[in-house]
């Protein structure tokens, strides 16, 4: 007599969940909105920091094909206006081609850029520097809204980067305040948020402005740098005081130190701040 073979329930019901498992992570990465995809990222992030001398692209790159730091390689992060992040990249041949620290830190920027910025005013994360030092008046911003450890670090380093970064579809938090976040308009809305990071504070600032830039996206409505009206670096920090007790000062209230280079003179050279 022959036997009937009966089905094995339990490896039926584990490829059933293992398949919706899968169709719900495609999914998820899928239904994320974004200003931007991760193309156009790679792309604008790429121009950005291999400038006009290098690769003949006209995108406001004047002194000598550099931002000024140590035209190092970058990371860049949008998220939407949601807080959600929503593409990730870099500009190496291979993810360590990077400070890898720089990729969280730059999805760090592009949160705080969107969350402190609205339709009618746009702070970047260089505007918040002297107001978060000690007696500034947005002192402990920083510590507010750290970033989410498991979310940043979750998954496999080989996806760091890719379309397939761990970090999309995730609210990874966190507050930056320093360099290389800004908001992105669409017209007269905010759409989310880029962070740039990988060099000094000071070039990822010049970076990210010409990544917005070319993505499009930079209909600033108003900002508080004093001449232009916009969210650019402002560099007025100075100090007062005798040696030994010296005491930096921000005129607007909003400064951001150089960084030892040329960073100050590329912004003023490209449009993204200057000395007031």
């Amino acid at each position: 007599m022959s036997r009937m073979k009966r089905p094995c329930i339990g490896a039926s019901i584990a490829t059933f969940v293992g398949t919706v498992v899968l169709s719900a992570t495609s999914s998820l990465a899928q239904q994320v909105s974004c200003p931007v995809t991760h193309a156009e990222l790679t792309d604008a992030l790429v121009a950005s920091v291999a400038t006009q001398d290098v690769f003949g692209n006209p995108n406001g790159g004047t002194l000598d094909g550099t931002n000024g730091g140590l035209d190092f390689n970058m990371w860049a992060s949008v998220v939407n206006r949601d807080g959600i992040v929503c593409a990730v990249t870099f500009t190496g041949s291979d993810n360590d081609d990077q400070w890898p620290a720089s990729r969280v830190i730059s999805a760090q920027k592009a949160n705080t850029a969107n969350s402190l910025s609205l339709d009618r005013l746009a702070l970047s994360t260089a505007n918040l520097w002297a107001a978060t030092q000690p007696g500034g008046s947005l002192f402990g911003l920083q510590f507010s809204n750290p970033v989410d450890f498991d979310k940043a670090y979750a998954g496999d380093n080989a996806d760091y980067g890719t379309e397939d970064d761990p970090m999309i579809g995730e609210k990874v938090g966190g507050v930056n305040v320093f360099g290389g976040g800004l908001a992105l308009y669409d017209g007269p809305n905010i759409v989310g948020a880029v962070g740039v990071s990988g060099d000094s504070s000071c070039a990822d600032h010049n970076v990210a402005w010409r990544t917005r830039q070319i993505l499009g996206l930079d209909s600033v409505p108003a900002g508080v740098q004093p001449n232009n009206g916009d969210d650019g670096i402002i560099y007025d920090i100075i100090s007062i005081g005798q040696p030994g007790h010296l005491e930096t000062v921000s005129a607007s209230g909003f400064g951001h130190p150089t960084c030892g280079g040329t960073e100050d003179d590329v912004a003023a050279a490209i449009g993204s701040g200057s000395t007031p």
